[in-house]
């Protein structure tokens, strides 16, 4: 019997969003870290994080902001009203990509799960080891092994790992 995931309008959008995006923001030297697309309390938000090695400012963020809203809106990926917000990740950043991980080895995690593993779907602690698309994170003494797809929402824990 074959399982077939349909995926939500907004997944949809977030995959055609960071496919349009990510070659521009790299061309211009910087990674994309994350891309939400949610309904919000003042209407639909397009949130983008960014990176690069400089960190980033408010004047990358406001040009950055520019250049993909401008593509956004020729490729009319999204067929509703939205507001664009472009950050920088920030210190409790997003993680999503195996090298995203690889970055905070060492460091507490704070991880969600699409579906349970041994039981549980919230894991908070110490991330051990990347291997391919597998995370080990330690949470009180035990070891759990995440396939990173199976992460619905990741973040580095900043102050909890105490600091770069």
């Amino acid at each position: 019997m074959a399982v077939h995931v349909v995926e939500s309008r907004e997944a949809q959008i977030i995959a055609e969003v960071w496919r349009l995006v990510e070659p521009v923001i790299q061309a211009d030297g910087m990674d994309l870290i994350e891309v939400e697309y949610r309904r919000e309390p003042h209407g639909w938000v397009l949130r983008l994080y960014m990176d690069q090695a400089s960190g980033m400012s408010v004047d990358d963020c406001a040009r950055m902001s520019d250049v993909v809203g401008d593509l956004l809106d020729v490729s009319d990926v999204i067929p509703n009203p939205y507001h664009l917000e472009v950050s920088s990740p920030g210190l409790d950043r997003p993680l999503r990509r195996p090298e995203h991980f690889q970055a905070q080895v060492g460091k507490v995690i704070e991880a969600r799960t699409i579906d349970p593993i041994d039981g549980r779907r919230k894991f908070r602690g110490i991330l051990r080891e990347v291997s391919g698309e597998m995370i080990t994170v330690d949470c009180d003494g035990r070891e759990y092994r995440i396939p990173i797809p199976q992460v619905e929402r990741a973040r580095l824990r900043y102050f909890e790992s105490g600091g770069r």
